[in-house]
C-alpha cells in the first residue's frame, strides 16, 4: 500500500469514528492528553521528592509529604485514566460496528444481479471489508491518540534528558525513528498476505458449516464424510495459522531487536548519569528523573510502534471496505418506472453465458409472453430454462439482445419496481428458518403481518390446514436449527409441503402482471399436482404466466408451448400443434406417456 493510499484510508477511518462516536472520541482524545500529562507530572514530582529526601536532616518534611502525595495523585490519575479509556474505547467500538455494518450491507443489498455473489474475489473482499471496517477506524484513532500522547510525553521528557546528556536524546530519538520506519515497512510487506488469509479462512468456514449443516448431515453420515471434512477444515486452519505465526514472528523479531538496542543506549546513559552523580555533577533526583525520562521516551516510541503494528494491517483491509462502498449501483432516477403490463413481454435475440470463456447457454432466443396468457417452457436439463427466468428477473444481463416490457427494455426500468410486478417460485426456493406465517408473508412485505392474506394464499395451495395444525399454528418456527423466543423447538415440513409454502409465498402478490413458476409441483404426487394446477389456474386470470415443468402433462393446457433445445427455440405452438408436428416436443411427450402406461400396466 502506498503512502497516499494509506493516508486516504486513515482519513476515511477517522471520519467514520467521528461520525459514529463523536462525543466518546473527544473524551478519548482528552483522556490521552491527561494521561500523558499525569505520567510526566508523576515523574517530575518523584524527582523533586528524591532531591528533597537527599538533603537528609535538612529535608523539609511537609514539602516531602506534599511531593509524595502529588506523585501518588498523578500516578492514581494515570491509572484511573487507563480504566476510563478502556470503557470509552469499548463504547466507541460498538458504535463503529453499528455504523460500518449498516453502511456495508446497505451497499450489498443495492447490488443488482447474482454475479457479485457468485464471485469468490467479491466474497474475499467482503469478508476483509467487514473485518477492516469494524477494526480500522478505532485502530487508526488509537494510533492518533498514541501519537498525541507520545508528543506530549516527549516534549516534557526530552528537555530533561537534553539537559543531562544531549547525546542520549539523539541516540534515543534515532532508535525510535528507526523502529517506526521498520514498522511501516513491515506493514506494507504484510498487507498483501491478508487477502490470502481471508481466502483460506473462507475455506475453513465453508468446511465448518458443512459439518453442522442439517441438509449436508444426511450425506455426511451416509458416506462417512465427517473426517474428510474435518481434516480439510483443520488443514485450512493450519495454513492460516502458519501464515499468521510467520507474520507475527517477523514483527516480534524486529521489535525485539530495537528493544535491545534501546536497552543498550539506556544502560550507557544510566552509567554516564550515575558517574556524574558520584562525581557530584548531578543531584540524586536527576538520576531518578533521567532513568524515568528515558523509560518514558522509550515507552512513548514503543506505544506508537505498537499502535502502528495494529493499525497498519487494519488500514490495508479497510481499503476493501472503501472499495465495496465505491461499487457503482444504478440510480433510480436514471430509469423509468414500469407501467402495468398491457401487451406483453418480448425476448429479442437473447444470448447469454455465465463467463466469457464459458459455453453459450442461450443462443438467440426469441419469443413472447403475451399479457393475460400462459406460456409453457419445455426442454431437457441444461436447455437454459432456469437461466431464462433469471434474465427475466434481472439477476443477470443478456450479453446480446433485449428483453422488453411492453416494448421498453427492462434494463431501462427501475429494477425494484419491476420486480414488484413479478411473482416467482424458483425451483431451488428458500426454506427460511422463520415462522410459518413469515415464510409465506415474505412474498409481500407490505402484508407480512396480514394473517388473513397469508392464510388465503396458503389455502389456495392446500397447506392452510397443515400449518394451522402445528404446535403454535402459523407462529410455529419452521426450523430445527433455532428455537423461538420461548425456547420451543420448531417443526419440519416435507419437501412437498415446503413447495406449497413457496408457492403460497408467490401468491402473496395478488396484483402482479407476470407470474413465473419453475417446477412448481416437482415434489408433489399426481393428485396433489392436479389440485395445485387447478388452484393456480383459478388465480391466474389477467396475468402473464411462464410455467416450467419436466412433467409435460402439466403444461399441455398452456396457451403456447416454447421448446428450448441447445440454447435456441426449437419449436413453438399449442400442445395439439406440436404433437401434430411430430418433432422434439412430441417425442418427449410420447416418452413420458409410454412411461406412465408401463407403470399402469
Amino acid at each position: 500500500m502506498t503512502v497516499s493510499r494509506a493516508v486516504r484510508c486513515g482519513r476515511a477511518a477517522l471520519a467514520i469514528q467521528w461520525r459514529a462516536a463523536r462525543g466518546p472520541s473527544l473524551v478519548a482524545a482528552g483522556l490521552a492528553l491527561c494521561g500523558a500529562a499525569s505520567s510526566a507530572g508523576a515523574v517530575w514530582f518523584i524527582k523533586l521528592l528524591v532531591d528533597e529526601l537527599a538533603r537528609g536532616p535538612l529535608a523539609d518534611g511537609e514539602r516531602a509529604m506534599a511531593l509524595a502525595a502529588a506523585a501518588a495523585a498523578c500516578g492514581g490519575v494515570a491509572l484511573a485514566i487507563v480504566q476510563a479509556t478502556q470503557w470509552v474505547n469499548a463504547a466507541i467500538k460498538r458504535r463503529i460496528a453499528l455504523e460500518v455494518e449498516g453502511a456495508l450491507y446497505a451497499k450489498v443489498i443495492q447490488l443488482e444481479g447474482l454475479k457479485p455473489f457468485e464471485d469468490p474475489v467479491f466474497h474475499d473482499r467482503l469478508k476483509m471489508a467487514e473485518q477492516g471496517a469494524q477494526q480500522a477506524p478505532h485502530a487508526v484513532a488509537e494510533l492518533v491518540y498514541a501519537v498525541v500522547h507520545s508528543v506530549v510525553t516527549l516534549s516534557t521528557l526530552v528537555g530533561v534528558v537534553l539537559a543531562i546528556s544531549p547525546l542520549m536524546v539523539v541516540l534515543l530519538v534515532a532508535i525510535g525513528a528507526l523502529a517506526l520506519g521498520a514498522q511501516v515497512a513491515r506493514v506494507r510487506r504484510d498487507a498483501g498476505r491478508a487477502e490470502g488469509l481471508a481466502r483460506t479462512y473462507r475455506w475453513r468456514d465453508f468446511y465448518r458449516s458443512l459439518l453442522v449443516d442439517r441438509q449436508a448431515a444426511k450425506e455426511t453420515r451416509l458416506f462417512g464424510l465427517g473426517e474428510l471434512l474435518r481434516g480439510r477444515m483443520m488443514a485450512a486452519l493450519g495454513r492460516a495459522t502458519e501464515a499468521e505465526v510467520a507474520i507475527e514472528g517477523g514483527g516480534a523479531r524486529l521489535q525485539m531487536g530495537f528493544a535491545l538496542a534501546a536497552a543498550a543506549v539506556t544502560a550507557l546513559g544510566a552509567c554516564l548519569v550515575v558517574r556524574g552523580a558520584i562525581a557530584q555533577q548531578h543531584a540524586l533526583g536527576d538520576v531518578v528523573l533521567f532513568l524515568a525520562a528515558v523509560a518514558g521516551i522509550d515507552g512513548a516510541f514503543g506505544h506508537v510502534v505498537m499502535q502502528l503494528s495494529v493499525a497498519g494491517p487494519q488500514v490495508a483491509t479497510f481499503e476493501k471496505y472503501l472499495d465495496v462502498l465505491a461499487l457503482e449501483v444504478p440510480r433510480a432516477r436514471e430509469r423509468r418506472a414500469p407501467a402495468p403490463l398491457e401487451r406483453g413481454i418480448e425476448l429479442h435475440d437473447v444470448w447469454f453465458r455465465y463467463a466469457p470463456d464459458a459455453p453459450w447457454v442461450l443462443k438467440g432466443v426469441t419469443f413472447e409472453i403475451p399479457a393475460g396468457t400462459s406460456v409453457g417452457l419445455v426442454g431437457l436439463n441444461g436447455a437454459g430454462k432456469s437461466t431464462l427466468i433469471k434474465l427475466l428477473c434481472r439477476l443477470y444481463e443478456p450479453e446480446r439482445g433485449q428483453i422488453c416490457w411492453d416494448g421498453v427494455p427492462i434494463s431501462q426500468l427501475q429494477t425494484e419496481l419491476l420486480l414488484a410486478r413479478v411473482a416467482v417460485t424458483f425451483q431451488d426456493f428458500m426454506t427460511w428458518d422463520l415462522s410459518a406465517a413469515e415464510n409465506i408473508g415474505l412474498g409481500n412485505l407490505a402484508h407480512l403481518t396480514d394473517v388473513a392474506r397469508i392464510r388465503r394464499a396458503a389455502a389456495q395451495v392446500g397447506i392452510d390446514g397443515r400449518l394451522e395444525g402445528l404446535s403454535s399454528g402459523y407462529q410455529t418456527l419452521l426450523s430445527r436449527m433455532l428455537t423461538d423466543e420461548a425456547g420451543s423447538e420448531g417443526a419440519l415440513l416435507s419437501g412437498g409441503e415446503w413447495q406449497r409454502v413457496a408457492i403460497a409465498r408467490c401468491l402473496m402478490r395478488e396484483d402482479v402482471d407476470l407470474m413465473i413458476l419453475d417446477e412448481p409441483s416437482s415434489g408433489l404426487d399426481a393428485e396433489a399436482e392436479a389440485e395445485l394446477h387447478q388452484a393456480l389456474e383459478a388465480n391466474a386470470p389477467g396475468r402473464a404466466r411462464l410455467l416450467i415443468s419436466h412433467r409435460l402433462g402439466c403444461l399441455r393446457h398452456a396457451d403456447t408451448l416454447v421448446v428450448l433445445a441447445d440454447g435456441v427455440v426449437a419449436e413453438r405452438g399449442t400442445h395439439a400443434e406440436l404433437i401434430a408436428r411430430r418433432g422434439h416436443y412430441a417425442r418427449l411427450f410420447a416418452l413420458q406417456a409410454r412411461g406412465y402406461q408401463e407403470l399402469a400396466a
